[in-house]
């Protein structure tokens, strides 16, 4: 019997876990009771547990009897700054915090995963790392971290999945090469001379002098980028002025800069700085300009992306494994891809019956947990045929 047929005996404890996190969110650089929570289920399985890496991350061993690749699996941990609003047993009890984006399914998947891989030791040929990892959601991020601790010393390759609401729960979608974008962000203050609203020439204004930066750097992606290559530059904020009657002094930007492409994000901060200098020249202001470099782009690489479809295919209880949508959003496993070969896989948790539809970070966000034993089953599969990775 393949493993992966072992995970529906365990679908209630998957469901009381995830349940139980849900219940219990903390946000990210603060998840000390959560890490504890993992390593204790994973010392209970008599699985050794590494704990504070790079922060409160953690990782567990599980070694084979046989030789061959050593495989991560990862999973997030870290809940949102938002008030869950689901009129649900297990809504969050943290005021303003919640797992609106499935780090809580995530865990659960893979705590469920090590439990069926540890019974199997015996006959797994190579090793698992079963990567815990804190802080997906803030920058830097709990990735790039542990990574400089070490926990992808002696690691051939790295597996992850994130829970879908777009996606329905009998399915799986993978994506062969670039598949999250880089997730930059930026701010910029202008400060010009305030002064009466009545007497402009006496002034210079931040914000005419703003609005024509933002007009400009609007032109950057429409007309200064190949239109089949992918880049966004959007501000998000912009704050200026305190009275009707005066003109602004100072204003503030705020955005973000997205592309799957490291030299268009280069050709893209290039003309960012030689148009904030022009603005500067033309409206006779000074502009503090100060860019921060988010996750980088995450990529699977396509001979992994191609074994993983193959090996969710062999899944008689996934419908459909389907090629997925590339998404500018960020995703801080791209640490691990820029290391080792891989693949991060959607698994689909959305069910309009139960309400469980709605778009990650919302205040409703949920998801069918049946859709939970697809992501278990993909990981136990890996595991019990990781060594055709080394042959492929």
């Amino acid at each position: 019997m393949p493993w992966f047929d072992e995970a529906t005996q365990h679908k209630e404890e998957l469901i009381e876990i995830r349940r139980y996190l849900h219940m219990h969110p903390e946000l990210s650089f603060q998840e000390t009771k959560t890490a504890e929570y993992i390593a204790n289920y994973l010392t209970s399985l008599d699985i050794p547990v590494t704990r504070n890496v790079g922060g409160n991350g953690l990782y567990g061993v599980i070694e084979g009897k046989l030789p061959g690749p050593t495989l991560l699996l990862r999973a997030d941990f870290d809940g949102l700054p938002i008030q869950d609003l689901k009129d649900v047993p297990y809504k969050s009890q943290v005021p303003g915090v919640m797992h609106a984006c499935g780090h809580d399914g995530h865990t659960a998947m893979l705590l469920i995963a090590a439990k069926i891989i540890k019974a199997h030791t015996d006959e797994i040929k190579g090793k698992v790392v079963l990567c815990h990892q804190h802080a997906e959601e803030v920058l830097p991020g709990g990735a790039k971290s542990m990574i400089e601790a070490g926990i992808l010393e002696g690691v051939d390759y790295v597996f992850g999945t994130h829970t879908s609401s777009s996606l329905d729960s009998d399915k799986i979608s993978f994506i062969t090469g670039p598949a999250y974008g880089f997730a930059d962000a930026f701010t910029i203050d202008i400060k010009g001379l305030g002064g009466h609203g009545a007497a402009p020439h006496t002034t210079h204004d931040a914000i005419i002098a703003t609005s024509h930066l933002i007009t400009q750097l609007q032109t950057i992606v429409s007309r200064g980028i190949d239109p089949i290559v992918t880049g966004v530059l959007t501000i998000g904020e912009f704050n200026s002025g305190d009275a009707f009657n005066v003109i602004a002094e100072t204003a503030h930007l705020s955005g973000t800069l997205r592309t799957y492409d490291k030299a268009i994000k280069q050709i893209m901060l290039e003309r960012m700085h030689e148009i904030i200098e022009g603005i500067e020249k033309s409206f006779s202001v000074d502009i503090a300009f100060n860019f921060t470099d988010g996750y980088p782009a995450l990529i699977n690489s396509d001979k992994e992306t191609l074994w993983l479809k193959s090996i969710s295919e062999q899944i008689p209880d996934i419908q459909e494994v389907t090629e997925g949508t590339p998404s500018l959003g960020g995703e801080d496993f791209a640490y691990f891809l820029e290391k080792r070969p891989g693949c991060y896989f959607n698994t689909g948790v959305k069910n309009e019956a139960l309400h469980a539809d709605f778009p990650h970070h919302h205040p409703r966000f949920d998801m069918d947990e049946k859709g939970l034993l697809n992501g278990v089953r993909v990981f136990v599969n890996l595991v019990e045929h990781m060594d055709e990775l080394s042959i492929k």
